[in-house]
Parts: C-alpha cells; sequence; structure tokens
C-alpha cells in the first residue's frame, strides 16, 4: 500500500464524487485541528457506521467497505484520516505538538460527532482495524455506539507478536531513529501514508510496554477501557504476524465489561488467499468475508 492508493481530496464545497451519496467533508477536533473525511450515504434506514483506520493506512483503502455498508442498508458511512496524516494535513504551528492519544482522545470523538449530524438520535455502529480498534475504549464516546467490530485489533507489546526480535529491530532500533531524524515514517518502513513523527515516537513508547498504552502513567483515559459494555465483535486472522492470539486477547483482557464474541477469518475462508494484518478489508474479499461482518454491524448480535 502506498500514497498513490488514498482517495483524492476535493473541497467539500465542490460537487459530490463518485456515487450520489458521497461526499468529502471537513471539520474540527474538540482542539481545532482540521479533519477530513468521506462520508457514504444510503437508502435505507439501517445504523450510522463510522470506520476508523490503523496506524498509516489512508482512508480510501476502506473507501469500497463503506460503499458496501450503503449499499446493504445503513442510513451513513464514514471513513476519515487521523490528524498529520496525508488526508488531514498538519498545520505548520501543529507538527511540534502530534501526539499518538490524541488520535484516540480528540480525533475518534469529532469523527463520531460529524457522522451523527447526518442523523442526530440514529443508532450508530462502529467497525475500526488495528488503532481504530484501540482507540474505541479509550476515546470516551464508546456509550454512543450500540456495537463495535475489532478487525485485528491488539496490544501492540512487541514480544506479543509473531516474530518479535524482528518487530522490535524493524520499529525501534531502526524506525524510530530513522523517523525522528527524518520527520516522518519512510516507505521502506511498510507502513502505508507517511506517519509524524511525534505520532509514531508515543507509539513506539506503547509497543514497549508489556501492557501497551494501558501501562502509560500520564494517560488516565486507558481506564475507561475497563467500563464499555458494548458488544464487540473481534476478528482475528490468523496469518497476521501482528495480530497473534496472544496480543489480541492481550487487549480484550482489558474490556471487563464488554460482551465479547471471537471469530477467527483467514486463508480457510478465502480459499487459500492470505488475508494477513490489513487483508480485510480488500475488495477481493467482499465476499468471502464481508457479509457476516456487515450484518452483524447493521443487525447487531444473534442473541
Amino acid at each position: 500500500m502506498n500514497q498513490s492508493q488514498a482517495s483524492s481530496w476535493t473541497s467539500p464545497s465542490s460537487a459530490l464524487s463518485g456515487n450520489d451519496g458521497e461526499e468529502k467533508v471537513e471539520f474540527a477536533a474538540g482542539d481545532g485541528f482540521p479533519l477530513r473525511g468521506t462520508i457514504f450515504r444510503g437508502s435505507g434506514n439501517g445504523p450510522l457506521v463510522l470506520i476508523s483506520g490503523a496506524m498509516g493506512v489512508p482512508s480510501g483503502f476502506y473507501a469500497k467497505f463503506a460503499a458496501a455498508l450503503a449499499d446493504a442498508g445503513s442510513r451513513a458511512v464514514m471513513v476519515w484520516d487521523y490528524r498529520g496524516m496525508p488526508g488531514s494535513p498538519a498545520p505548520k504551528t501543529w507538527r511540534g505538538s502530534l501526539r499518538a492519544r490524541d488520535w484516540a482522545l480528540a480525533d475518534f470523538p469529532a469523527a463520531l460527532a460529524r457522522l451523527r449530524a447526518e442523523a442526530p438520535g440514529h443508532p450508530v455502529a462502529g467497525i475500526g482495524q488495528s488503532f481504530g480498534g484501540q482507540a474505541f475504549g479509550i476515546s470516551g464516546v464508546a456509550g454512543q455506539f450500540e456495537r463495535y467490530t475489532f478487525v485485528a485489533v491488539l496490544s501492540g507489546y512487541w514480544r506479543n507478536m509473531q516474530n518479535p526480535l524482528r518487530v522490535f529491530s524493524a520499529m525501534q532500533l531502526l524506525g524510530l531513529p530513522v523517523t525522528l531524524a527524518a520527520g516522518r515514517t519512510l516507505p521502506f518502513m511498510g507502513l502505508g501514508d507517511t506517519v509524524p513523527a511525534p505520532v509514531y515516537r508515543e507509539w513506539a513508547q506503547w509497543c514497549r510496554n508489556p501492557h501497551y498504552l494501558y501501562g502509560i502513567g500520564d494517560m488516565p483515559e486507558r481506564e475507561r477501557v475497563r467500563d464499555v459494555g458494548k458488544p464487540i465483535l473481534s476478528i482475528r486472522h490468523p496469518d497476521d504476524p501482528w495480530g497473534t492470539e496472544k496480543a489480541v486477547e492481550a487487549l480484550l483482557a482489558h474490556h471487563m465489561s464488554a460482551r465479547i464474541e471471537r471469530r477467527v477469518l483467514g486463508p480457510e475462508q478465502t480459499g487459500g488467499e492470505p488475508v494477513g494484518h490489513l487483508g480485510f478489508f480488500r475488495s477481493k474479499f467482499r465476499n468471502d468475508l464481508w457479509p457476516d461482518v456487515i450484518d452483524w454491524l447493521l443487525d447487531g448480535p444473534a442473541n
């Protein structure tokens, strides 16, 4: 994945792009940071759905899944980009103050508020990949969702990974100094879109902690996750080198009040096609992996 895969930006004052229900939007986080996203409006009356992406993945990567949700009956679906990412670039005055935690504590609530403005009072569901699920429990707005799906959502502590020494070397010994020197992640690091150095630095700190972000002392918001009582569908991929069973369960253990349903989706469901850490949202899996998850988001758990 690279930056060319991200959807090109047009002003929200422009004509709607793509199908008749797709619109680029601008909104602001609570601290005033300008953010951008895309709303896909459906003709049904199903719940609104917020899609929150993985670290370094542009919102355009989730566009086809969002359109599929809208076609399946969601009233509106939104994809969006975190602060400092190319899709929501940082003004010069903000570049030194970016933090990974603000993606969850400031940006995530703002994205939810913008989506809810489409239909105030309407039910809302959510789905997050990797960081997009980690943000849910600490955001302070988890209670506004009817339910939430985790896709490859895990504790990022390096020892939980399939190849822990390789991960530690790539992230901490090579990736961290290179990122700090360049001011951003570089393409060879495999994160897709560039991630600002201050964000990467804080994320790398979390990944050195055995309890990941839940072990960070100056982040009291981490305690919010204990009280999230919403239904969660957690999807793990058996061929995901990051989202191992150990890493996924380490994160789910902090969601003490949630009703968690676990599913394993991978090559066994795709005719041998690898899924890995990011593959779920690729359109080639729309028939193999998407239908049951879309039904869960729109209709809720079976019982």
